[in-house]
């Protein structure tokens, strides 16, 4: 199965990238399901439903969220009407919409998605995100009710990522990291089979403050004075993510690799897909 997680979109030029280069890449490279996060969608804070709508229609199978899920009102009103949107799964009981989902890929593959939110620097404080995986992985065991099983670890400290990684070692497929907005080079397989990489990065303009105009970012770090609110940059975008091969067999990760396209970074793609 071909597998790609798309990272935070930032606002209209992030968005705007992904709809229009979606559709060919779910073409060119024959994917099976795609995993776009969609927080920072909204001019960089939180995403409406209509953005929600036009990701969805792009090709997107999930849009995955984090701790600006509820930045926009709109998003507490239309989450628990959408399967295909998650928020963190450790939010608690009783908070609007749903933390996993189990979706049917393009291949007839049964994937579990769980979006779940890591504590270590990270406001709100959501409940424990180890026994939140655990409840998740427990409810839809790999091989059993799940072919495969994709896991968005929302999570400021790369320690904490890695070790959630590893504490699902064997019964997740991949575990993605998310929040920080800039990719990171250790993607690879763990020891039980499970695909990692601690960041996806994001999908925005990277000439910018982690996708937003930097000039007032700059002044805070300046003068510790704000000047105005955070606008997210309007130049070109970059998509950054990771793809991954899935086995039929085992629902383990076989291939694992980064994704960039765009102006700014690298461009890269992986070569399992050529």
């Amino acid at each position: 199965m071909r597998l790609l997680f798309l990272g935070d979109m930032v606002g209209k030029t992030g968005r705007t990238a992904v709809w229009e280069q979606l559709p060919g890449l779910i073409s060119d490279f024959k994917l099976d399901f795609v995993i776009v996060n969609g927080e920072n969608a909204a001019g960089g804070f939180g995403i409406t439903e209509e953005i929600f709508r036009e990701t969805i229609a792009a090709g997107a199978d999930v849009v995955t969220t984090g701790n600006h899920v509820w930045d926009q009102r709109d998003a507490l009103i239309f989450a628990p009407r959408e399967e295909r949107f998650l928020r963190p799964s450790n939010f608690p009981k009783g908070t609007p919409g749903r933390g996993s989902g189990v979706y049917i890929a393009r291949n007839g593959a049964r994937v579990l998605v769980a979006n779940i939110m890591g504590r270590v620097f990270m406001h709100p404080e959501l409940d424990d995100p180890f026994q939140a995986g655990e409840r998740e992985l427990a409810a839809c065991p790999l091989g059993e009710q799940a072919d495969v099983v994709v896991i968005d670890f929302h999570a400021e400290a790369t320690s904490e990522k890695m070790c959630f990684a590893h504490f699902v070692d064997g019964r997740a497929s991949l575990v993605v990291g998310t929040h920080t907005h800039m990719p990171t080079g250790d993607h690879q397989i763990l020891n039980g089979g499970t695909g990692y990489i601690s960041d996806a990065g994001m999908c925005g303009d990277y000439d910018s403050s982690l996708g937003m105009d930097k000039e007032e970012p700059l002044n805070r770090f300046l003068s510790k004075v704000p000047k105005g609110r955070f606008e997210a940059a309007t130049g070109p975008a970059t998509l950054c993510g990771v793809g991954a091969e899935i086995s039929d067999r085992t629902g383990l990760t076989e291939k694992i690799a980064p994704f960039r396209r765009g102006p700014r970074l690298e461009e890269t793609a992986p070569s399992f897909w050529s």
